[in-house]
This record gives structure tokens, sequence and C-alpha cells, in this order.
């Protein structure tokens, strides 16, 4: 069995070969603007309130409790992604990168709880049905739009990212629950139809379900160590197959660090060649995932052509040229 040990950042490593590409980075927000889009959510939900209270509608209570749910989702997301600068130690050895997947996991699971209250107050205002104040809805809900619209544009540069994903959608679905609003209030005032209010409401509670079962199925996904979506298993065995030298792969492997930095881990056998040989292939495998994949962690177990299998392979079948 033929191993070798190389590393881009200048040291080796006997035994499996380590490449850390920073190449593929993905461009993050600072962190400072979730600092400003937490201040004004707050501001939003005061507003939300008082304008929900004195003009007696529940869609805009419901949607000032949504609001307000962003509050600490924005503020974990801000320590997450100042959490996730944080360099690489002896405790974390791939960094902090999955602090903002598991940000994003919890908002969204908080989010799914407080979207079954919305609908459950929705339902009571159904049986219940109280006259609202249109103007009150109208103008409130011009306010709130101006906020959410200038956060969700605000953190369309961050749509990559997870954890920013989930507080852009949430923010998005905020706006398009203003608008709603908006439109209701019109047709209550034109047609005097109060049960329009708490329909907006449970269609808000749904609208926040909807999302956050999203963005759980995929956090779960990476903290489950999954397959990245946008990469296929077959594929990238089958590319490193195209190297000269590999004439077999298995043990593949792929997973998210989060924030979309992604591993791969694999086996490779190869024909007996020199030291530097070997070099020169275990360079090609690296540059390959980097380059096609935008896989920036590679790890590679070379042996030699020829040994039986002892371990079950990744792939359907051995891989043939």
């Amino acid at each position: 069995m033929v191993r070798m040990g190389a590393h881009s950042h200048g040291h080796d490593h006997p035994g499996h070969s380590h490449d850390h590409n920073h190449n593929h980075a993905r461009p993050t927000l600072r962190p400072a603007v979730l600092g400003w889009a937490m201040a004004a959510t707050l501001g939003l939900v005061v507003a939300e309130v008082f304008g929900g209270i004195l003009g007696r509608s529940v869609a805009l209570l419901n949607d000032a409790v949504h609001n307000l749910s962003d509050v600490p989702a924005i503020g974990i997301s801000y320590l997450a992604m100042r959490y996730a600068q944080r360099p690489a130690d002896s405790e974390k050895t791939y960094g902090y990168h999955r602090a903002g997947t598991l940000a994003a996991y919890t908002n969204a699971s908080v989010l799914v709880l407080l979207s079954f209250w919305l609908g459950y107050e929705a339902i009571e205002r159904f049986r219940a049905p109280v006259a609202v104040v249109e103007s009150w809805m109208i103008w409130t809900s011009v306010a709130a739009l101006v906020v959410n619209g200038g956060i969700t544009l605000a953190l369309v540069r961050g749509r990559s990212d997870l954890n920013l994903r989930s507080i852009l959608i949430h923010n998005f679905g905020d706006a398009l629950s203003n608008i709603a609003i908006i439109a209701g209030a019109v047709v209550i005032h034109v047609t005097g139809a109060r049960w329009i209010d708490p329909l907006l409401g449970l269609a808000i509670g749904l609208l926040v379900l909807w999302s956050s079962i999203g963005i759980l199925r995929e956090s779960s996904h990476i903290l489950l160590e999954g397959r990245p979506r946008e990469l296929r298993l077959e594929e990238v065995a089958r590319a490193m197959l195209t190297i000269e030298g590999v004439q077999e792969v298995h043990d593949v492997h792929l997973w998210s660090l989060g924030g979309g930095h992604n591993a791969l881990s694999l086996h490779a056998r190869i024909p007996d060649m020199h030291l530097d040989e070997c070099e020169h292939l275990l360079a090609s495998i690296k540059r390959k995932a980097s380059l096609d994949f935008g896989i920036e962690h590679t790890t590679v177990q070379l042996e030699r052509a020829g040994l039986p299998a002892v371990s079950g392979y990744v792939m359907p079948e051995p891989a043939k040229k």
C-alpha cells in the first residue's frame, strides 16, 4: 500500500493527503448588517404592536409576533457569523463553519412552534370576528414593508449561506405578508368582510411553517453530514478516474462543513510508482476536486492496485475507465 502526505499550506501529514483550498470562499455580509437589521426589526415590532392594538387587527398582531421572532433569529445569526470567522483549532479542527447551520436549525425549530400558535389565534378570531380599523392596518403595514423590504435587499448578497438565507426567506415572507395585509385592509374597507383579517393571519402562519420546514430539512441534512445538494457522488468519483494513474476509487465521501464549504475523502488505487509521481498524482486529484467541483478540503488515501477490497464500495460497482 502506498500512502502519501501533502498539505497546501506547506506542511505534511503522513498517511493521507489533506488539501485546504480557500480560493472558493463564498462572499458573506459583514456582521454589522445584521446588527442594523435587528435594531430596525425591534422598532418595527413596537410599531406593529401599537398598530395591531389600535387597529384591532389580529393579522397585524400576528405579524408583530412574527417579526419579534426575527429578533433572536437575527441575533443568533449575528453571533454565528462572528463565531464562524474563528480559525480552526485543536478542538474544532474543521473550524466553526457549522455555527451558522446550527443557528438556522434553532431558528427554524422555534418558528415551526410559532406558526402553530399563529394559526390557533387566527382560528379563534374566525369564531369571534372583530371590526378592524383599516387605516391603522394600511399605514403600519406600509412602514413594515419598507423595513422588511430593506432588510431583504441587504441580505440578498449572502443568500448562498444557509444561516443568512434563513433570515432572508423570513424577511421576504414578512414583506409579502405586509403586502397582503395592505390589500386585505382595502378589501375590508370596501366590503366590510371581517373574516379577511383572520384569514390573512392564518396565511401568515402557514407561510412561516412552510419556510421553516424547508430550512429545517436543509440544515439537518448538513448537520447529519449529508452530500451537498449541488454535487453527485458518482460524478466526482468518475472525474477522478480521468486522472492518469488512478485505476479505481472507492470509499468516496462528500459532505458540507456549512457556509458553502464542502469536503471530500476517497481511496484511490494506483500502480507502483516513484514517490515523486505519487505527489504529482495527489496534486492532480486535489486540483480536479477544487477546479471542477469547488471542494475546499480533500483527503486522499492511496492504495496499491490489485489489493483485495477491505471495505464496501460507495459506488454501485468498482469503477472502470
